[in-house]
């Protein structure tokens, strides 16, 4: 399948992708950790089976110094040793909030409570809004039939310029 439309060339698609580039900018610019923000983003669309963001994020990983192991791993968090209980908090949260219609509740009392014990009020607005952005994104892409594979690590630093 070809991408259905690049964004890039619409007015419309140009302005609303320069503004998810500077949403994006907020959350990187936070206290939360860049490992973190990277490995919630390579989880959400690992769910959403959105191989454009698996490309991004597990080379934006790759070129911040994240482990290949740990790459891999992140389909099987729940199995793995190498995530601290931050980064599972994390990837907890990712999932509900990814998964929201699986669940009546959403995201349970109990991930909250976790995350709560790990990140200040600034991490948590962070965090929850990264959850909302690569959905969005996720979705973006799935959408259009972006393909995963030709993304190079800093690719889009200047967009939201």
């Amino acid at each position: 399948m070809e991408p259905r439309i690049d964004l890039f060339t619409t007015e419309t698609g140009a302005r609303l992708l320069k503004r998810f580039a500077g949403l994006g900018q907020v959350i990187e610019r936070s206290p939360l950790p860049k490992r973190t923000q990277e490995l919630v983003n390579l989880r959400a669309s690992q769910i959403n089976g959105c191989g454009w963001c698996l490309d991004m994020h597990a080379k934006e990983a790759a070129a911040a110094g994240e482990s290949a192991v740990r790459l891999a791993l992140v389909a099987a968090w729940r199995e793995a040793t190498v995530f601290t209980e931050a980064e599972r908090a994390a990837l907890a949260l990712a999932e509900e909030g990814t998964r929201m219609a699986d669940a009546a509740e959403g995201v349970s009392d109990e991930t909250w409570a976790r995350v709560r014990e790990h990140y200040d009020d600034e991490q948590v607005a962070a965090l929850v809004a990264l959850v909302a952005l690569i959905n969005a994104a996720n979705r973006l892409a799935v959408i259009l039939h972006q393909k995963g594979g030709s993304y190079e690590a800093g690719m889009f630093a200047a967009a939201a310029g």
